[in-house]
């Protein structure tokens, strides 16, 4: 396959186009066939294409090694990932679990306090309307209480008048055997 090559190369050079006899060393294009070939077999016996082509397949190997770490550390940041997302959805199903029941507890916590505040008015009401009624039976009271003030006053002033010393002496002794009739 070498020596084909080479043929191949000797065979479209330009060494050809030359005029003049081509195997001579006054022909340039033939002086500097035999430095390339001489080049070429330089190379071949210091083992280049050899060394190239470890070069070559270590750092294939380099670039397998450094593609397989990153599809590793991409596997481990997919799986990272998957668990943070997992994460995160515990933690919204949470939050939304602690929203929940918030509002259950701000809302029952607006039933009591609407009873409370029911009860509390009623109670207010209930002793309003006692105080009302206290208040009307008090003034009942002391309407009477004047009425009967008045009414002694005016039988008194009556009495008076209408009365002579006689009449009250009996008056007196009336009301004295009433008292001991009821005492005894």
């Amino acid at each position: 396959m070498k020596r084909l090559s080479i043929l191949l190369s000797l065979l479209g050079s330009p060494a050809l186009a030359a005029s003049g006899p081509f195997f001579s060393l006054q022909n340039t294009n033939f002086v500097v066939l035999i430095a390339f070939i001489a080049f070429i077999g330089l190379l071949v016996y210091m083992k280049v294409p050899g060394k190239l082509t470890g070069m070559l397949d270590a750092r294939a190997a380099s670039i397998k090694s450094d593609l397989d770490e990153a599809k590793s550390l991409r596997e481990e940041a997919k799986a990272i990932l998957a668990t943070y997302e997992r994460r995160q959805k515990e933690v919204q199903e949470q939050a939304d679990r602690i929203v929940s029941a918030a509002k259950d507890e701000a809302m029952a916590a607006a039933a009591a306090a609407k009873a409370e505040l029911k009860d509390a008015i009623a109670r207010r009401l209930i002793a309003a309307t006692e105080q009302i009624a206290s208040a009307e039976a008090s003034a009942i009271r002391q309407v009477r209480e004047q009425a009967v003030s008045i009414a002694v006053a005016a039988a008194g002033d009556v009495l008076a008048k209408q009365m002579t010393a006689d009449a009250a002496s009996a008056s007196i002794d009336a009301a004295i055997a009433q008292v001991e009739t009821k005492l005894h």
